[in-house]
């Protein structure tokens, strides 16, 4: 029970950081006018571009259970700097500090799963322990 549940939890954790890259893909010029009003201006397309990469091949690694620990990590490095600068209801006008603020608290849930992710590895359904127990048919001479 203890696999399918990692595994469940890797299909959920990565959905939503695979959703967004496909959210920032399409809708690639307003993922660009939304960080010009959160003070993000210089290097925009450079960055875009690495979010994006962030979180295609972190997602896909959390998913694939294929090097999780680093697909975790890839996650950590664009989630932290997303988290403080979006959600920072310190800096919203009080009628907004509550929605952002459970927006932060959110993101800091879904950051410790990521650290789980990244402590435990990918469990037993994933492609890793597909590649390690596969056995390749030797060829006869």
């Amino acid at each position: 029970m203890k696999d399918i549940i990692d595994l469940l939890g890797r299909i959920l954790l990565s959905f939503i950081f695979l959703y967004e890259a496909y959210d920032s893909i399409f809708y690639f010029k307003d993922t660009k006018a939304a960080m010009t009003a959160f003070g993000i201006d210089a290097h925009q397309n450079v960055l875009l571009y690495g979010a994006i990469f962030l979180l295609v091949v972190g997602g896909a690694l959390v998913l694939l259970g294929y090097r999780s620990g680093l697909g975790a990590f890839l996650l950590t490095v664009y989630w932290i700097p997303v988290t403080f600068i979006v959600h920072d209801y310190w800096n919203y006008p009080p009628e907004e500090q509550r929605i952002q603020a459970i927006l932060f608290t959110k993101n800091l849930a879904i950051l410790g799963g990521l650290l789980i992710a990244w402590a435990n590895g990918s469990g037993k359904y994933s492609v890793k322990r597909l590649f390690a127990t596969t056995k390749v048919p030797q060829r006869r001479r």
